[in-house]
């Protein structure tokens, strides 16, 4: 996957588009022309290469096929090989990662695909089943993963529950969606949040996290959709370090020690 990142990134068209994504995420092919001088076609092969990389996910709205830029390649390549450049080729990699994970100016949200060499049953175990996500995330889960059943959430000693705190969507090994739980005044004491990034954020309204599985070859795609933020939101500012950690977590459990 390294070569693939990099070979994608050797071409400036394709890092201009990177770069209209991380202006405005969630465009479209015909958006992403109009910014460009450049015929359709060769529009849309570079995004299929991008694509190929992970430096791309698409999600479809309707009849739209929407792009987002995707930090995960860059993330990797960082913490692999970073240490092996030189000054200014670390730079390079070091702006842009930055520039990556830079909050999207107009769509508010956050889309991350990563690849797990796992199976999508190992994968879902390790998504829903609270002996597994308090060994990854330090957090679990009560519920019957029904759709519409409340969701109830354990961190240590603290719970968290509110009104419309449930399970939107449970296709087992395909796609999970719940609404993203309620900022308790114990939970935020738990995490230590500064008393004024608590009063913003508890008046957020819930938000939507949800989970994509993908078999491919040996490995599961995994694309986590985080939506339903309002502008300027505080909660999108924190889950934009948060997931990657997440997922980079979740990804080392299944991968260095699989779920049984």
């Amino acid at each position: 996957m390294d070569d693939e990142v990099f070979r994608a990134l050797a071409d400036p068209s394709r890092r201009q588009l990177l770069d209209m994504l991380n202006a405005r995420n969630g465009q479209t092919l015909r958006d992403l022309c109009a910014g460009l001088e450049m015929a359709r076609q060769s529009v849309s092969k570079h995004l299929a290469i991008l694509e190929t990389a992970n430096l791309v996910t698409t999600m479809w709205r309707g009849r739209e096929k929407l792009h987002y830029l995707n930090a995960e390649p860059i993330n990797a390549i960082a913490d692999r090989w970073i240490t092996q450049y030189d000054r200014r080729r670390a730079q390079l990699f070091a702006d842009l990662k930055t520039a990556l994970e830079a909050e999207p100016m107009s769509d508010n949200d956050f889309v991350y695909t990563t690849y797990i060499k796992t199976t999508p049953e190992r994968l879902w175990q390790a998504l829903t089943e609270p002996k597994f996500t308090a060994q990854y995330w330090n957090l679990s889960h009560e519920t019957d993963w029904k759709p519409g059943s409340e969701m109830v959430w354990h961190m240590g000693d603290v719970s968290m529950t509110g009104p419309g705190q449930v399970v939107l969507e449970h296709t087992p090994y395909t796609r999970l969606s719940y609404a993203w739980h309620h900022i308790t005044p114990e939970f935020a004491k738990a995490v230590e949040l500064p008393a004024d990034v608590y009063e913003q954020i508890s008046r957020e309204p819930l938000s939507t996290a949800t989970f994509e599985l993908e078999p491919v070859d040996d490995k599961v795609k995994l694309t986590v959709i985080h939506s339903g933020f309002e502008p300027d939101s505080v909660l999108r500012t924190m889950i934009q370090d948060g997931w990657p950690a997440v997922i980079s977590d979740l990804k080392s459990f299944l991968e260095l020690a699989p779920v049984r």
